[in-house]
């Protein structure tokens, strides 16, 4: 058999060797990494050694290197709605009725016994409570294209999304770089997966001229090299396999119901961009322009021959071949066609794998020690021991397995590496799009280490210099007592009862927290807290029942618990919950809100479904382990980035984003109160590990301190990066721009664990830069009081006075925040 390159020719022996991963894998249990195949291909390939060392092109045209920026905010699914409840709450204006001395006495005692293991265990493993109907007939706008068969759930908030959203085209990030199909976009005839990697100096600031800017992106469509086939063109498709919470497979195909020409294993901080040919001609193209490319020589003992490459703006790039042989003969021989195109060996079974190299000959010397083997699926783990926690993400490999795996490390991971993984770092360095600059490190695993868990952190106000506050003064004690009995006497209907599980979850959320408040830092008035309890208990079980205006789906499509409201054709309701949109936002509201009630009264967790349907609501947006049958892996929190992110089944070209670091961490906090209430050890001591991760990575990116070295020094001043995408980073709201709309998402709730997550030298610094001047007296509504709540953190003696004034107006508070609760948030933390 002999195919013909150039002048070059290949005769193909046979013999019997392991093939590489190719094609789709049909998934096996839920997010359970697939067996490698086991077919085999009986070949040994013989090239030419006839091959040209160096070849370049000239060109007078202009490489591509500004791309396109999208400046504009992208809104699709999403409301443009404040986080309050439409209804302003009202002055309170009677006391609750007590019609008994029945009093409160919390039966709940944090446990001491450490567990044993890993602490990933799961919540549960049946269907969610029965009363929660499935649907198969999931809006068509938020449908996947090209997903091939799978069993059970799939991810929908995670980083490679856009490959089977709308026309599939916008990128996903990797980190740090990214991939996108070209689909013979602009009249191109490039229909292969695009590699780019932007560095820091080819960021667009805006809107021009303003200091600081609001925002930097950076820009998309840039080409740098394409990973290409002869035989794709107007007829391919892309479809997509095994999807994980930390990898996905894409294909190229040339047709419809074809094989695969081309696999892709994307893998979150993989080294290379490796592309698996399946009996497909290589191309590669570039947008930026080939100058040259040096044959360098075979580097694995006849398996691997690499080549570089510098671009016409200068960088250079290293690609691997890999043949899929037992054995090889001669160079598999690539030829530059003209400045855009190089050519390569037709019918290629192999890998090819492109790294961009800023590190010179000691680069070079990293990436051959891995060139050959790339990640395909990847494990999490973690245990705990008292304070410290210590977590691993592992990689499982393919390729040339003696060689080692490079992957990138954001800037948290490499603060919390332990000793061993630190060692394994090296020279290679590339700027990521929105995390600073990742670090090349040599290691199947990365492993972490938490020193600060915030195990002792409760239901009551907690500081790190006070630890858990658990009695205030008298004037506060009384103050709170004639707060909770005015808070508890109004109508909760009236603010719970909504069309919205967000707004509902914020003020059940806020009436239990009114009724642990004045239960267990109030005076002695017997009766108060019982009443209270048994209303809000009244209306937990309407959503219980799943008998709200909007009632919850079990979406047998994604495979989730998601909102009704938008299956009437608009699925911005809601905030676009039921594609996905905010789960953690909305659900951990209720299971904060589950936690104070079963804390108050725990045999409320034996009766009916209460704790099946708290359960259910945690497994949707924060299930612990990778085969449960009806919903995926962490949803919401992505253990490679430190954080969640918000956005669901909407594409994005600047990919997924995360508006609310509050109440990211409100979130995981609920649910550490929740294992601690119902005994389930692993989940609170999951918990407490995530929110010291969500810590970490929060002071890396989204809290801008003066000396932050991972965002670009022009927007520092902001303080806060506001809206944080993969791509970008906008100093705004999906609701508006003001100062306190930006700034105060990002304090509220206020919760024990805000003063664990926001520093005080953060806190201090954002004070002084925004709040000292006055202009805290423009500010109106809830946010004055989400203002004035967090300056605790620094001043509570000014933020208790605020909240126990005469004068204090109750239209200063969120819908979400009490005046009961602020008051011992306050004087806990010193103001009283």
């Amino acid at each position: 058999m002999k195919w013909m390159i150039g002048s070059l020719a290949l005769t193909i022996c046979m013999q019997n060797v392991q093939a590489l991963p190719q094609g789709p894998i049909n998934s096996g249990p839920p997010d359970v990494p697939n067996p490698l195949p086991t077919a085999t291909i009986p070949i040994t390939t013989t090239f030419n050694s006839s091959i040209t060392s160096v070849q370049s092109t000239t060109t007078n045209a202009l490489p591509d290197t500004t791309g396109s920026v999208h400046t504009s905010l992208e809104t699709s699914g999403r409301e443009s709605s404040l986080p309050f409840a439409t209804s302003a709450v009202s002055p309170p204006t009677a006391s609750i009725l007590v019609s008994s001395v029945e009093i409160l006495k919390p039966s709940f005692q944090p446990t001491q016994q450490l567990i044993s293991g890993n602490i990933f265990a799961p919540i549960a493993t049946g269907a969610p409570p029965p009363n929660i109907a499935p649907r198969a007939d999931f809006p068509d706008v938020g449908r996947g294209l090209g997903i091939e068969s799978h069993q059970g759930p799939l991810h929908t908030n995670k980083f490679y999304a856009n490959l089977f959203l709308a026309n599939q085209t916008y990128p996903v990030w990797t980190h740090p770089y990214s991939v996108a199909w070209a689909k013979g976009r602009n009249d191109s005839d490039v229909w292969g997966m695009s590699v780019s990697h932007i560095d820091r100096k080819q960021v667009v600031f805006g809107p021009e001229g303003q200091v600081p800017p609001q925002f930097y992106v950076n820009p998309l469509e840039i080409q740098s090299i394409v990973l290409c086939a002869a035989e794709l063109g107007p007829s391919s498709v892309l479809t997509t396999d095994t999807h994980q919470a930390f990898s996905v497979n894409a294909n190229l195909l040339a047709h419809a119901g074809g094989p695969p020409l081309i696999s892709f294993p994307l893998v979150q901080g993989m080294g290379f961009v490796t592309a698996i040919y399946n009996s497909g001609s290589v191309v590669l193209r570039s947008g930026v322009f080939f100058r040259e490319v040096v044959y360098v020589g075979d580097i694995t003992g006849k398996k691997s021959f690499k080549y570089r490459i510098t671009l016409a703006d200068d960088t250079k790039w290293l690609v691997y071949v890999t043949p899929n042989v037992a054995e090889t003969s001669g160079i598999p021989a690539f030829k530059i066609i003209d400045s855009d195109e190089i050519r390569g060996p037709e019918g290629f079974q192999g890998t090819i794998q492109v790294a961009k190299n800023p590190a010179g000959s000691d680069g070079e010397v990293v990436y051959d020690s891995a060139a050959g083997a790339y990640p395909i699926s990847v494990a999490v783990s973690g245990t705990t021991d008292s304070h410290t926690g210590t977590y691993s993400i592992s990689w499982r490999r393919a390729g040339i397995t003696k060689q080692k795996l490079l992957m990138f490390a954001l800037p948290h991971h490499v603060e919390s590496f332990i000793p061993d993984i630190t060692a394994r770092i090296t020279p290679i360095e590339l700027m990521t799009t929105s995390k600073g600059m990742a670090k090349g490190v040599l290691s199947n695993v990365f492993v972490f280490k938490e020193p600060d868990l915030p195990v002792d952190i409760g239901f009551e106000p907690w500081s790190p210099k006070k630890g858990s506050i658990h009695a205030v003064s008298q004037r506060a004690a009384t103050a709170i007592n004639d707060a909770a009995r005015l808070e508890l006497a109004e109508n909760m209907a009236y603010y719970i009862d909504l069309d919205s599980m967000y707004y509902s979850g914020k003020a059940l959320s806020k009436y239990a927290q009114v009724v642990y408040t004045v239960n267990d830092l109030g005076t002695e008035e017997p009766g108060v807290a019982a009443a209270g309890l048994r209303e809000v208990q009244r209306q937990f079980a309407r959503f219980v029942n799943n008998s709200q205006i909007f009632p919850l789906a079990y979406d047998t499509y994604w495979g989730g618990l998601v909102s009704t409201a938008g299956y009437g054709g608009d699925v911005s309701k809601d905030f676009g919950n039921t594609l996905y949109n905010d789960h953690h936002f909305h659900y951990g509201y209720f299971v904060h809100a589950a936690a104070l009630i079963a804390y108050l009264d725990p045999a409320w967790l034996t009766q009916g479904t209460n704790k099946a349907w708290v359960d259910s609501l945690i497994r949707d947006y924060a299930n612990p382990v990778f085969d449960d049958p009806y919903f995926p892996f962490s949803r919401s929190f992505d253990w490679f980035h430190g954080h969640s992110w918000a956005k669901g089944v909407f594409d994005s070209a600047d990919g997924k984003d995360e508006e609310s670091s509050s109440e990211d961490a409100m979130s995981i906090y609920a649910i550490k109160m929740w294992g601690a209430v119902t005994g389930d050890r692993a989940m609170e001591e999951r918990s407490n590990l995530q929110l010291a991760i969500l810590k970490r990575s929060l002071d890396n990116y989204f809290y801008m301190k003066e000396d932050n070295k991972n965002q670009p020094p022009e927007i520092l001043p902001n303080m806060v990066t506001g809206i944080l995408f993969e791509n970008k980073v906008d100093h705004t709201t999906y609701f508006g721009s003001n100062i306190s709309f930006i700034h105060g998402i990002h304090m509220l709730p206020l919760t024990p664990s805000s003063a664990y997550t926001r520093t005080e030298e953060f806190v201090q610094q954002e004070w002084d830069r925004l709040f000292s001047d006055g202009y805290l007296e423009t500010v109106t509504g809830g946010w004055r009081g989400t203002i004035m709540a967090n300056l605790a953190l620094i001043d509570p003696q000014r933020s208790f006075e605020f909240f126990i004034g005469k004068e204090f107006d109750y239209g200063f508070l969120d819908s979400q925040a009490s005046r009961t609760w602020l008051l011992a948030w306050t004087a806990g933390l010193g103001g009283g």
